[in-house]
């Protein structure tokens, strides 16, 4: 954190946040609980017209609900849990949404009875299949200094035959990393999540949300601050962040906007104004596709956050370096899609096949898919206004450019159902499912394009983030998956909500600190644990 001198917040101090994702939300809460900022003081500024970033939540019972991804949690995220203790619940304000959700996790337990599928058949997963050449090369990865590591592929430490294994489906499928994502990435994960290791192949220890996370999550910390008097300024884009000339400092000093008319407006920063901008999006530029469409692929030009960026980064090293992230899309994306049925068909095969009721199994990866398709099939509803006899299900394909095993071409390229023909025929399941096909209990299967959802893993060297504090900064902070903390890892609400505390806890005297990052190998017995079921 920069060693910058903190200030006290007075009547007259004024908040600009840049993005309304979950890092800006918690900043807002943090500015007015912990800093003393008055909040009719604080406004978040969102292009879209909709609060969350990624994590959303959309849709209805006649034409479908998306969600177009959605986080894992554990119980180590300390800062997370610690937010949403003090935000009433969407659906009972007498508990709070860390009581909900514990409540919710202690009802539906995780523990995953078909992890892995190959042929149709669940994959024994009794062994990892780690060889002893790899676990030695894990072993040297996590005493390697990250340092040593800048720049780096996964597929640069790693050779084919690790790629073969049970661990690296498991992990890939998981958390979305590929060969060429970050080999220093890669590593935080399995320092942060070591103690994780032994029921990853179960997903024991993952907790969820009883709804979406746009219902469960982002809403109730919206009322709560739109209770308080923070502003929204939804379907506001903006376009640039102006700074003050002087001696190294940084200092913002307007803001250019454009609202959804296209009308242009500058926004002066004074002297007790503060800039906080979550830069970067994973979600940004994203296209949905329907049940006989399929979605279009975008890029930098069709989104706001990365273009921001840019023009931020032009004006001094120290804020970054966004290209490293967002110029090789085809490496950056890959598709999801989101099914509704007023069926429970599919949903009582799968609990039967699975050995899971919905909710409690989690990601289910179908190995021997080109697009190495996964599903998740939640807790239903997992919508508040679903109804009873309604279903929903979410999957994606890590690899949306490889021709499909059953429909012959690119899943980027296919319909919602055509994306279903696929799925059943990799479960085996294609008589049973055809009457539902071709009738109208088949709602909807939305397809979502997301060029920049895998951006934060790309390989990357130090500089590349920001630090949330830049050094020199006076009013200007970094927020979200793309700024630079120490141990912690991106891609989780946790270093988002972090990243919100540092900001905060590093512009204003608040007298506070973030709780440490709860790194899973600095418990030895976790460690040997861990070792020691990568080598069964």
């Amino acid at each position: 954190m920069s060693h910058r001198k903190k200030i006290k917040a007075t009547e007259n101090t004024e908040i600009c946040l840049i993005g309304s994702g979950i890092a800006s939300l918690a900043a807002a809460y943090y500015l007015i609980e912990d800093a003393g900022v008055t909040p009719e003081k604080i406004t978040i500024y969102e292009q879209r017209d909709v609060t969350g970033g990624a994590l959303d939540g959309s849709g209805d019972p006649e034409r479908g609900y998306l969600i177009r991804g959605g986080r894992m949690h554990e119980k180590h995220y300390h800062c997370y849990w610690g937010l949403l203790s003090n935000v009433p619940s969407l659906e009972n304000p007498e508990v709070s949404v860390t009581e909900e959700s514990m409540e919710f996790n202690e009802r539906f337990v995780s523990h995953a009875q078909a992890r892995l599928l190959r042929d149709g058949k669940k994959v024994d997963l009794s062994s990892y299949g780690v060889g002893t050449k790899d676990q030695l090369l894990i072993s040297k990865l996590l005493f390697t200094p990250e340092s040593r590591l800048g720049g780096l592929r996964i597929e640069d430490w790693f050779d084919g035959e690790f790629f073969q294994s049970n661990y690296w489906l498991l992990f890939t499928s998981m958390f979305a990393f590929q060969k060429w994502s970050s080999l220093m990435e890669m590593r935080r994960y399995m320092l942060r999540f070591m103690h994780l290791m032994p029921g990853m192949k179960h997903l024991e220890g993952i907790l969820r949300t009883k709804y979406n996370q746009y219902h469960s999550v982002v809403l109730p910390l919206q009322r709560l601050l739109e209770d308080k008097g923070v502003r929204f300024a939804l379907d506001t884009q903006v376009l640039d962040i102006e700074f003050a000339a002087g001696d190294g400092r940084k200092r913002a000093s307007g803001l250019l906007l454009r609202d959804a008319e296209g009308t242009e407006r500058h926004r002066e920063l004074g002297a007790e104004s503060f800039c906080l901008f979550t830069n970067g999006s994973i979600v940004d530029a994203a296209d949905e596709g329907d049940l006989d469409r399929a979605p279009v692929l975008k890029g930098v030009e069709d989104s706001g956050a990365w273009k921001l960026w840019k023009r931020v980064a032009a004006k001094d090293p120290d804020f970054g370096n966004p290209s490293v992230f967002c110029d090789d899309i085809d490496r950056q994306k890959w598709y999801s899609f989101t099914v509704t049925m007023r069926d429970w068909t599919f949903l009582d095969y799968m609990e039967d096949f699975t050995g899971n009721t919905h909710g409690t199994g989690g990601l289910v990866t179908m190995t021997d898919s080109n697009w190495l398709m996964s599903i998740v099939i939640a807790r239903q509803p997992h919508f508040p206004d679903q109804p009873k006899e309604v279903t929903i299900f979410w999957g994606y394909g890590l690899y949306p450019d490889r021709i499909g095993n059953k429909v012959k071409k690119p899943m980027s390229e296919c319909s919602g159902r055509e994306i279903l023909e696929e799925l059943w025929y990799h479960l085996k399941i294609e008589e049973l499912m055809e009457p539902i096909m071709r009738s109208d209990r088949l709602i909807n299967a939305v397809p979502v394009a997301m060029p920049f959802i895998d951006s934060l893993f790309m390989p990357r060297s130090a500089g590349d983030r920001p630090k949330v504090l830049p050094e020199g900064s006076e009013n200007l902070a970094f927020l979200g998956q793309f700024t630079e903390l120490e141990d912690d890892c991106v891609f989780t609400v946790e270093y988002s909500v972090r990243t919100a505390m540092e900001a905060v806890y590093g512009l204003f005297d608040c007298g506070k600190t973030p709780p440490p990052v709860y790194v899973g190998a600095h418990r030895p017995a976790a460690l040997v644990k861990a070792m020691a079921a990568l080598a069964e």
